[in-house]
């Protein structure tokens, strides 16, 4: 497969991603912190904000550790599976750039329900925020 550059934007995502990984307690966790940096950037970023997308849960941390039952972390290399599938779904959509868009639905394919449940938290679910991406037009 070519290799695609990441877009500036979802560069940044990927790095304050990687950042915020290592201290992730628990798969949960690592969704969350994706959710977090997904919010800060780009078009996913402008879409979710719009969304009322808030930094915090709705729900409070305990709550969600007690109710969650998510597994261990998955570490660094769910970092590097999410930037491959990423580059994966730009790939097939032809695209120059990795853009934010392409990370969220890697982040949908490798966290599935405990990601939908961090968007749940904060009042939104998947289907609203693909609604609202694709109604946003395309790219970065």
């Amino acid at each position: 497969a070519r290799h695609i550059p990441l877009s500036q934007d979802a560069a940044l995502v990927v790095a304050l991603a990687g950042t915020a990984m290592p201290f992730a307690h628990s798969a949960a966790d690592e969704a969350e912190r994706w959710l977090r940096a997904l919010r800060l950037h780009g078009q996913v970023g402008s879409v979710l904000q719009a969304l009322g997308v808030g930094e915090a849960p709705l729900v409070t941390d305990a709550e969600q550790e007690r109710s969650s039952g998510a597994g261990p972390t998955r570490g660094p290399e769910n970092l590097d599976e999410v930037t491959r599938r990423a580059t994966a779904v730009a790939a097939r959509r032809e695209a120059d750039t990795v853009g934010t868009p392409d990370l969220l639905f890697a982040v949908f394919e490798v966290y599935g329900a405990l990601f939908d449940r961090a968007l749940y938290m904060r009042g939104t679910g998947r289907e609203e925020l693909v609604e609202r991406l694709a109604a946003a037009g395309s790219p970065q």
